[in-house]
């Protein structure tokens, strides 16, 4: 079984930068793919992020390309996500994902228990 625990979130001003962090265990890391998903207040949860097992290939949602970046480090199984040029709609509670399968945007079988982040105009 695949536990995943966030980190990194907070509160910042619009126009900061975060870098939340996910760290796995208790599976093969190198063989999931990872990303991140958030879900802002009476809003479904969205997919935010997602990297294949050996960083060759990601994968955004339209509203943060060219402002985060997602990044893993097989050997610290861990996966990260820079948020730059924070904007007030990027509040949300941040999920780390991860599924053996493709594309993640799709299908998730593990989920972290979440992290806050908030952005103040």
């Amino acid at each position: 079984q695949v536990q995943l625990v966030e980190s990194g979130g907070g509160l910042v001003q619009a126009g900061a930068s975060l870098r939340l962090s996910c760290a796995a265990s208790g599976g093969t890391f190198s063989s999931l793919a990872m990303g991140w998903f958030r879900q802002a207040p009476g809003k479904e949860r969205e997919f935010v992020a997602a990297i294949g097992r050996s960083s060759i290939v990601t994968d955004y949602t339209d509203s943060v390309k060219g402002r985060f970046t997602i990044s893993r480090d097989n050997a610290k199984n861990t996966v990260y996500l820079q948020m730059n040029s924070l904007k007030p709609e990027d509040t949300a509670v941040y999920y780390c994902a991860a599924d053996s399968r493709w594309p993640l945007r799709v299908v998730t079988n593990y989920w972290g228990q979440g992290t806050q982040v908030t952005v103040s105009s």
